[in-house]
């Protein structure tokens, strides 16, 4: 009888979680927390399966491309992208920790495209890319996009029903929504901040390495 090798799943399962941790949608529904006020069900869904399209299309292309996509089209090294993504993170987690879970309203601006507004830089950042150019190094192109696939249809579905359970709590307790939110965000700038701290520092041992 012939064993059946669980390695291809389990691995396909840690990418697909490596980028679904980045995709962290209890963290996403504080980002949004102004849209997720401001529409009803159905067109929050949609608006988030738009951005969901468009985030999967970014994140494929740079499984199946990989760093090609810094060295040859950009002509540019990845611990570059590293450093300005850390830079971008560390200025959100600052502007968290003054003005609390608005702040990523105030970044997002006003944008008629809602869909591409929550895309980027919601869902497609520094850390998103990061994680998508590790999976297409670790698998094939089909097997690294269907992960990405898997990762971000998860963060969505999780998304919208932690919408169905604010709509459901907030008539009811509303103090305590706006106390979560105030306490999640504050929690949110420290986790980004760490992060971003980290994107600069390996982007710059990257750059001393080469001299």
């Amino acid at each position: 009888m012939q064993n059946f090798d669980v390695k291809p799943m389990t691995d396909f399962l840690r990418s697909a979680a490596l980028l679904l941790v980045l995709l962290n949608p209890f963290l996403v529904i504080i980002y949004i927390i102004d849209v997720v006020q401001k529409l009803s069900l159905k067109p929050f869904t949609l608006v988030l399966m738009q951005a969901g399209l468009i985030s999967t299309a970014v994140f494929c292309c740079f499984a199946i491309l990989g760093d090609a996509i810094f060295s040859h089209v950009l002509q540019a090294n990845f611990a570059s992208f590293q450093i300005f993504g850390g830079i971008v993170f560390l200025l959100i987690g600052l502007e968290f920790v003054f003005q609390g879970p608005t702040a990523i309203s105030i970044l997002r601006g006003e944008s008629k495209n809602l869909a591409g507004a929550i895309a980027m830089p919601i869902f497609i950042g520094p850390g998103t890319i990061s994680a998508s150019v590790v999976i297409g190094e670790r698998h094939d192109p089909l097997v690294a996009c269907m992960a990405v696939v898997v990762a971000v249809c998860v963060s969505i579905a999780f998304v919208v029903l932690l919408k169905l359970a604010h709509d459901l709590v907030r008539p009811h307790r509303e103090p305590f929504i706006e106390r979560y939110i105030e306490v999640v965000g504050r929690i949110a700038a420290l986790f980004i901040g760490t992060i971003s701290v980290e994107m600069i520092m390996q982007g710059l041992i990257v750059w001393f390495e080469k001299f």
